[in-house]
């Protein structure tokens, strides 16, 4: 076999390092953390790259949208409660740092069985093997009563479950976000697909009293995503429902004259996703928005952003401007 001729590297053309753009430098590089240091000081001692510059440019924007009163909504799929967050959700909704809940259907059975009995998330493959996924007596027939009476009383899901939660006699509804969403006044929206949640498949559905509640509540997220201008929306582990719900609401809200162009968008999941990318991060984010996705896991990610959140409102108390 013919072999080929070796490169002559005596021609090559160097530049000077020194005069050469780099994108990293010594002063974004982390610092070591003392022992007993505050979270505050945590957050200065990461690096200024990628992620943790990205996680720091989060809370700054949740704090900035807090001072300026602009809103903040966070929206979530069911795993965020699954994983024990929603404690910290009713934190800070008891803070005035959300302006609004946006929820997939299955958040709503988690929410409502850890008020319950204070534990939720069944094994679904042994209880697919013998017919009995999802056939829980208790969560269907509550959360199909509370959306029926919604339905009569032209309440939205997420709010008719909600003041459900909330007047049940219930242990442990002061850790519900949609109980505690009701009780504070906070716009709370349950964005459902027919068929995709468990008490869905019981007698006590009605189709009619999902599909109205829910567009309903498409109706409230409108005119919330109408009214962020200057804030800071979450997508908190939801792949597909949210970032499409967002997508139109934004659209609906633009074409009826909103001005919706400067705002932050948060997609926040285990790895990245086409829809949340495209539909949260990059395509509303066009006309001057920012854009950010964190990777990581949200029972990490999440405290981490809600602990820095409220060192940053604490530096900068809402109304008063940083010197």
């Amino acid at each position: 076999m013919r072999r080929l001729p070796q490169i002559d590297r005596s021609a090559v053309r160097t530049v000077s390092a020194r005069r050469r753009r780099s994108k990293v430098k010594r002063a974004q590089e982390a610092t070591p953390v003392a022992p007993g240091a505050s979270f505050a000081e945590f957050l200065d001692h990461l690096p200024g790259i990628l992620g943790a510059a990205d996680l720091r440019a989060v809370i700054t924007a949740v704090a900035r949208a807090h001072q300026r009163k602009k809103r903040v909504l966070w929206g979530f799929g069911a795993h965020l409660i699954k994983v024990g967050l929603a404690p910290l959700l009713v934190d800070l909704m008891e803070r005035g740092l959300v302006g609004g809940l946006m929820m997939n259907g299955a958040g709503c059975v988690h929410d409502l069985e850890l008020a319950m009995m204070g534990r939720t998330s069944e094994d679904v493959g042994p209880a697919l093997d013998d017919g009995s996924f999802g056939m829980a007596r208790e969560t269907a027939e509550t959360l199909n009563a509370a959306i029926t009476q919604g339905y009569r009383e032209e309440l939205g899901m997420g709010e008719a479950v909600g003041r459900a939660i909330l007047l049940g006699h219930y242990r442990y509804k002061d850790r519900s976000v949609l109980a505690t969403a009701a009780r504070l006044g906070i716009p709370a929206t349950i964005h459902v697909t027919i068929g995709t949640d468990i008490h869905h498949m019981h007698p006590s559905a009605d189709g009619a009293a999902l599909g109205a509640t829910s567009f309903r509540d498409f109706e409230i997220l409108t005119r919330l995503v109408a009214a962020l201008e200057g804030g800071v929306l979450f997508n908190i582990g939801s792949a597909v429902i949210l970032p499409e719900v967002f997508l139109k609401a934004l659209a609906l809200a633009r074409n009826l004259g909103h001005k919706v162009e400067r705002f932050t968008t948060v997609d926040l999941d285990f790895i990245r996703h086409y829809r949340p990318t495209v539909n949260v991060v990059e395509r509303p984010t066009r006309m001057g928005g920012h854009g950010i996705s964190l990777v990581g896991q949200h029972e990490i990610l999440v405290p981490l952003i809600a602990a820095g959140i409220l060192e940053a409102v604490a530096a900068t108390p809402r109304g008063r401007k940083r010197p």
